[in-house]
């Protein structure tokens, strides 16, 4: 069986071991950046970690999303900064955080997250890239050991001063030579891990080595002496607690007295739009690369964050959102279901408790290598080149979001990737709004103009335009079967066109498609079917160049508009076809539809293999003696099943009868039998299955060319139609697997 045709095959069983393993790596990284976007925002050290428990517990448990993490964000650091400097203390902030929970909440009650679906793909991808880029920038300074400014700062200008191309450049004549090696050797394992099959299948995941390997080496360094030793400032620093009192006094508490100071109201509101922003944003993000393609609900997750804020609020964290570096950390250690987000959340919570100090032997080196392996998969070449083959609509947004989040931060450079995007989409429907094409229908020229989907003020000049080049007399056909919007501006010059503009030129106006709220009703101003005075008119060559015409149409998928049911209509008081056409009763030939004909224009006689009998010629001596018809069209086609039977019975002897059963098939195989040459196919039997069908086919073009002489010799009346010239006889050939048709030369 095709492997297209196989069922799909369903993803591999859940593992709970799994998100076990994805939530301990992800505590891992997520221990160090809690703490450094602390020190980033101006805020108690210890209010990141609680951020980084609550985005794991409360949003995990309440989200609805398989893979996403949620915690503190980079992005928020300049906004929480900010708003704690202006609010003046941190117990004012958290009131703050408390209250913009809540908006998220109203904010998810609302279903607002349906803002996330009109987010362009190409800016989602941006930036994932864009975070993939960040890391491996940020984290090759913390990967040999030069660790000046925040773990978790993520944005282009650090807190210190530095920027992340500055703190590259410091890092040469800053590099520790043991966190270096321990960093370099976390990198390397990392690698070679994820290009072993059988490392990967390993149910001891790579980070959790790189870690041991990490503690190992700094207490080997460390008995050693010397330079090679890893200072604590090298490490992970968690704030450690000699008593559960000293660990509770860590808590911070919001003032509700600062409910009364309207700067409280005002932070809320953009702590809640930023943060809501940005977990939609890396919502669609990570649902891209879960491996499942699950699709998260976003009103859902807005009422996640909104509860897990208002918690981190009363307990003296920092604001939540969900976070795409822990995020695509899990996904890529394996995390299948929100339990290992939870998990995660759990271990901070246990160890800050309860394991301070143990946690503090592990050097930042091996974390970033972590992080650093996880950027160069976000950002990975192929990304890169498949956004570049879709074009530059795609490539610009995707570079654009790339380049403005790595030297601004996220929110900036997604806004100006949409900006891009949007642009792209507003200059393509301003140069190309319209599909114009000219139909050559039966009674003459139509200037088909198909609207956008689309269609805006932007679109009015090359409308007009359209409407400019339409010649006099001429006629159009406006359609908006595809359209969902339509400007005001456009429906009045629609309008002026169809009362005014084009009657004055002679201009026939019809309409299809449009919704009943413009006040355009459907109409069709052009005669699509064949009538007596047309079929008068026409020569037998002029019928036949219509045919031709009709078929290149269908060849190439531009058949002509028709109202069906107003042909069915036009017809029903008599037929005044142009042609009569005697084809095979195969499927894959319709004759209406490879000519691109309607209702009432053509004669179809159809029999297995095309072939004569006197029941076939009368049908066509009517359509052309009494009804009119000027063009008999004998039409076969390749692979033809009754000429391959008629090809096989030849050779083997057999009647049709004694071979299939039938008891009326013989007559048809004799017929085409004609066109066989009996000892050539002595061997068809032996032949390759391509030498086999063009042997068939080339018996199905003789068959044709002889039942068109055959026709006009058994046929008087035919015949003399034909000299007089008031008919023609052609045969032509329809290859079933292209569309082409060939037409035979008359003999």
């Amino acid at each position: 069986m095709p492997e297209s045709l196989l069922p799909p095959q369903p993803p591999p069983p859940l593992s709970p071991r799994r998100d076990v393993t994805a939530g301990t790596v992800v505590f891992l990284v997520a221990l160090p950046l809690c703490l450094g976007i602390a020190l980033a925002s101006g805020a108690p050290l210890f209010s990141g970690l609680i951020a980084g428990v609550v985005g794991g517990i409360v949003v995990g448990l309440l989200s609805g999303s398989h893979t996403s993490v949620a915690g503190p964000a980079a992005g928020l650091t300049a906004v929480v900064a900010a708003q704690i400097a202006a609010l003046g203390s941190f117990d004012a902030f958290l009131v703050a955080v408390v209250l913009a929970g809540a908006v998220q909440i109203a904010l998810g009650v609302a279903r607002a997250g349906f803002l996330s679906a009109f987010i362009p793909s190409s800016v989602i991808k941006g930036l994932l890239a864009a975070i993939g880029v960040i890391l491996i920038l940020k984290q090759i300074p913390h990967v040999v050991g030069h660790d000046p400014d925040p773990e978790g700062d993520m944005s282009f200008f650090q807190p210190d001063q530095r920027n992340t191309f500055t703190e590259l450049l410091d890092t040469v004549d800053d590099i520790h030579p043991g966190a270096a090696l321990v960093g370099v050797l976390s990198v390397l394992l990392l690698f070679g891990w994820d290009r072993s099959k059988k490392l990967k299948k390993s149910p001891v995941p790579a980070p959790l080595l790189v870690v041991l390997l990490g503690v190992g080496l700094s207490y080997l360094f460390r008995t050693l002496g010397g330079e090679w030793a890893i200072e604590p400032k090298h490490m992970v620093q968690v704030p450690v607690a000699g008593s559960v009192k000293e660990f509770l006094g860590f808590l911070t508490h919001p003032a509700f007295e600062h409910l009364s100071n309207p700067a409280v109201y005002f932070a809320a509101l953009t702590l809640a739009a930023v943060a809501s922003l940005e977990t939609l944003l890396n919502l669609e993000a990570v649902d891209k690369l879960d491996p499942r393609q699950r699709s998260s609900p976003a009103s859902r997750e807005l009422i996640a964050q909104g509860v897990g804020n208002v918690a981190s609020g009363l307990i003296g964290g920092l604001p939540v959102t969900s976070v795409i570096v822990r995020s695509s950390v899990n996904i890529n250690a394996g995390g299948q279901t929100k339990a290992s987000a939870v998990f995660h959340g759990v271990l901070l919570l246990v160890s800050v408790a309860l394991f301070a100090a143990w946690l503090n032997v592990i050097p930042l080196s091996c974390l970033a290598a972590i992080l650093l392996v996880t950027g160069l998969k976000l950002a990975s070449p192929a990304l890169v080149r498949q956004m570049w083959a879709g074009g530059k609509h795609q490539f610009v947004p995707f570079a654009t979001t790339v380049v403005a989040i790595v030297l601004t931060d996220l929110l900036v450079g997604v806004v100006l990737g949409l900006a891009v995007a949007a642009g792209f989409i507003l200059w393509s429907n301003a140069r190309r709004p319209l599909r114009v094409f000219r139909e050559k229908h039966l009674r003459g020229e139509v200037v088909h103009v198909e609207l956008a989907t689309q269609v805006s003020f932007l679109n009015r000049a090359a409308l007009g335009k359209i409407f400019d080049e339409v010649p006099a007399g001429g006629h159009v056909l406006l359609d908006a079967r595809g359209t969902d919007y339509i400007d005001p501006d456009i429906l009045d010059l629609i309008r002026d066109f169809d009362e005014v503009t084009g009657p004055a030129r002679g201009v026939q106006v019809s309409l299809v498609g449009f919704r009943t709220r413009y006040h355009l009703e459907d109409r069709l101003q052009y005669v699509d079917h064949s009538t007596r005075d047309l079929q008068e008119a026409l020569t037998p060559e002029q019928v036949l160049q219509i045919l031709r015409e009709g078929h290149e149409r269908f060849r190439t998928g531009r058949r002509i508009t028709r109202d069906l049911s107003r042909q069915v209509l036009a017809t029903a008081g008599g037929q005044h076809p142009l042609a009569v056409v005697l084809s095979c009763i195969d499927s894959r030939a319709p004759v209406e539809l490879i000519f691109d004909l309607g209702v009432g224009d053509v004669f179809s006689v159809r029999i297995a293999g095309n072939v004569t009998s006197p029941n076939v010629l009368g049908s066509i001596e009517y359509a052309c003696a009494v009804a009119g018809t000027k063009l008999v069209v004998v039409m076969g086609h390749t692979r033809c099943g009754a000429v391959s039977a008629a090809v096989g019975l030849a050779c083997s002897g057999k009647s049709a009868r004694e071979a299939t059963g039938c008891q009326h098939l013989d007559h048809i195989v004799g017929e085409v039998q004609r066109a066989v040459d009996v000892p050539a196919c002595g061997g068809v039997d032996r032949m390759p299955p391509d030498e086999r069908q063009a042997f068939v086919d080339a018996v199905a073009r003789r068959n044709v060319q002889l039942v068109v002489r055959r026709t006009l010799e058994q046929s008087t009346t035919l015949a003399d139609l034909v000299r007089d010239g008031r008919i023609m006889v052609v045969g032509a050939l329809y290859d079933v697997a292209s569309g082409n048709l060939e037409l035979l030369p008359r003999e």
